[in-house]
């Protein structure tokens, strides 16, 4: 059975967490970080992914794809398409489907990549991470997005995830999956029939802000409020940095940065180090050796500069923290306790002015990195049936009303707001319609205008077939079962007819009734269910001919960098083997091969060493298999030599150390006899002793 795993997916980086029976654990990668960089790399020959791709980066920096979370979902035509595009270094082009998509040389040619493309090349990436690490296979999962994320965006990451082989049993805003750990294991909030405790979240992460209002009580939490800036996190801060250098040193060095990939990426690089150094300091050192034209360059940069740099930004710090109240009804004395995750929110400035806005001391009494992948591994573990959890139920809000509409038949309204702005979910509203055939149903955003640019008001459409009037009416009620699931995702469960039928109920006997009295009935009307209709969907979702082509894509490249790093490790053990058996040909394995054998031998070593860095330097798999055979067939033959010598002086040791053994047990036993015939005689003689006497 699969292992519930949660998977925060950070623009920057991503934390993993698996839920296991003793708890729940963050999974390291391969280079035992408790995160992975949120990168695609694409070279001449595989892919890099994660740590790989953050380490080529520099070096590849036109065929390295970043800002995952960013580019799911995002237009080409978007009004926020130029702000995106500046954070990435690849080409962007625009789609078939108006979307934004990636242009990299690949295999030495040019490809183009969708965002559930790249998304499910790194979920690909991460899923093999938690399967080494724990050991096992896994599938459910359950992915931590942002609040701000559009049903199309929901369904594009879940889509992403199945590109992948996984499983995503739910999709959940990252604060709310935060507020899950700060719910489960907080062991001091309010009974059910008390007053809730009232919590701040704030999360600024890497590009996004999120403050969420949330009531808490023992086992349950509900989110009152959510408000959100979705340009605003520590990439701005790295940028702002980076484009101060960049105009510092035209003028003290006389060349442009922006003119170079590779500058650029290093520069930005070393702004990320310096905006973390300053959070801990006032001032630090900025130093780059040979950052462009072989010129060193170094300057100085304090925390204040950076503040005044980053003046316009910090003015809009209050405005989720006032927005997301509005929303909860409350106000700053409302909130009980205000905590921060989100790496960004180390940055002092913006510590100091979240504390002013509540006018109190902010709590980390979470792990600011890890909150949310440890909330969506225990959200994950409640849809397992293999897990047993702590009892926990959640209930997130509506950012925007959402109404269905569909084909005017008998009805004289064509419409009905189902789920407001503000309502709860998951949640589930039962409607009936009177239909006098097959029908459509379609559902929007109520209003326009609430909405963010560029997001349509269209979520989905269906078609109900089916429809069968009885004989002689002229319409059919309709029961619908509209939900919105606990993804945040507009669906119909269920449809079906109904019909009235009369049945026979039994009427009470009065209290005076004579014992024995027969019961009377009466016949009532009742309206049960009769056919259930057929439920064809048009989502956001990829129809299945469409995924399983993207599957398989990904399966192909997935081999494909399973066997060019195979092929790298036959190459290195091969290379191993060379350097290896020449070392030990001159030592250890000298007294076991004729001097005619050690030179034939090392002429194969050395023959073999030019291949591999000429015609082999770049070959096949097999051709480094044969040649590593070509070399063992030879050194194995003196390797068994001596390791039948060594096998020899081990049971020589051993028969040694055994007849010593036994010599020592003779004694110990040879001694123990004398003792015990000494202590006879003894005991003899003080017997004669009392007879004499």
């Amino acid at each position: 059975m699969s292992t519930p795993f949660g998977l925060d997916l950070g623009n920057h980086n991503t934390v993993l967490a698996v839920a296991r029976n003793r708890g729940i654990d963050i999974v390291v990668n391969e280079v035992s970080n408790r995160s992975t960089p949120s990168i695609v790399g694409f070279g001449q020959r595989n892919r890099f992914l994660g740590e790989a791709g953050k380490n080529k980066q520099t070096s590849n920096v036109k065929n390295t794809v970043e800002n995952l979370k960013r580019i799911i979902g995002l237009g080409y035509d978007d009004k926020e398409f130029p702000e995106e595009a500046k954070y990435f270094s690849n080409k962007l082009v625009k789609l078939e489907d108006g979307k934004v998509g990636a242009q990299v040389k690949y295999v030495n040619q040019d490809h183009t990549f969708s965002g559930p493309q790249l998304a499910g090349m790194f979920f690909d990436r991460v899923k093999d991470t938690v399967e080494t690490d724990i050991r096992a296979k896994v599938s459910d999962v359950c992915l931590a997005v942002p609040s701000w994320y559009t049903e199309e965006q929901r369904y594009v990451v879940a889509d992403a995830a199945r590109i992948a082989g996984l499983n995503p049993v739910r999709v959940v805003n990252d604060v709310t999956a935060a507020a899950v750990s700060y719910g489960v294991f907080k062991p001091d909030l309010p009974d059910v029939d008390q007053k809730p405790r009232v919590v701040a979240l704030i999360d600024i992460g890497h590009s996004t802000y999120t403050c969420s209002i949330i009531g808490f009580k023992k086992g349950e939490f509900k989110v009152l409020g959510t408000a959100w800036d979705k340009h605003f996190g520590g990439r701005n801060f790295d940028h702002a940095i980076t484009e101060h250098f960049i105009e510092e040193f035209k003028s003290k060095y006389k060349f442009d940065v922006n003119e170079n990939p590779k500058a650029y990426s290093r520069v930005s690089a070393a702004a990320e180090k310096l905006k973390k150094v300053l959070s801990a300091n006032s001032a630090a050192p900025f130093n780059i050796e040979s950052v462009m034209n072989d010129v060193d360059v170094s300057s100085q940069f304090s925390r204040k500069e950076l503040e005044e740099l980053m003046e316009p930004l910090l003015k809009r710090v209050h405005e989720p923290i006032y927005n997301a109240l509005a929303q909860a009804k409350l106000n700053v004395e409302d909130v009980d306790f205000v905590e921060l995750i989100g790496g960004t929110s180390r940055i002092p400035v913006l510590k100091e002015s979240i504390s002013k806005a509540f006018n109190k001391q902010l709590s980390t009494t979470l792990n600011q990195d890890e909150a949310i992948a440890k909330g969506a591994a225990f959200i994950c573990a409640i849809h397992s049936p293999t897990l047993r959890v702590k009892p926990f139920k959640f209930e997130d809000m509506h950012a925007y009303s959402v109404s269905y509409s569909w084909d005017k038949q008998v009805e004289d309204e064509d419409h009905l707001e189902v789920f407001p702005a503000g309502s709860t979910f998951p949640s589930t509203k039962m409607i009936t319609l009177h239909r006098t055939g097959d029908f459509s149903m379609e559902a929007y955003y109520t209003r326009k205008e609430e909405l963010p640019e560029n997001v349509p008001t269209h979520i989905a459409k269906w078609e109900i077939t089916g429809v069968q009037l009885p004989e002689g009416a002229t319409s059919v009620p309709v029961k619908l079962k509209l939900r919105c699931d606990p993804s945040g995702l507009h669906i119909i469960e269920e449809a079906y007819t109904l019909e009235d039928i009369i049945v026979k109920e039994e009427i009470p006997l009065p209290e005076d009734a004579p014992e024995g009295a027969e019961p009377e009935y009466k016949e009532v009307t009742k309206t049960v269910k009769k056919d259930s209709l057929n439920i064809i969907e048009h989502t956001f979702g990829l129809k299945s001919e469409e995924l399983k082509a993207l599957v398989d894509k990904e399966t192909e490249m997935a081999n494909q960098d399973k066997l060019v790093a195979e092929t790298e490790d036959r190459k290195n053990a091969l290379e191993e083997y060379i350097y290896t058996l020449r070392g030990k040909l001159d030592e250890e394995y000298a007294p076991f091969a004729s001097e005619q054998e050690k030179e034939k031998l090392r002429d194969q070593l050395t023959k073999a060493e030019d291949w591999l860095y000429e015609d082999g330097y770049d070959t096949t798999k097999a051709r480094y298999v044969a040649k590593y055979e070509e070399l063992a067939s030879t050194g194995n033959i003196i390797r068994g030599r001596y390791l039948s010598k060594q096998e020899e002086q081990k049971q020589a040791y051993r028969q040694k150390d055994e007849a010593k053994k036994m010599a020592e047990l003779s004694e110990k036993l040879n001694a123990q006899r004398n003792s015990e015939a000494e202590n006879k005689e003894s005991k003899k003689d003080s017997e004669g002793d009392v007879n004499l006497d």
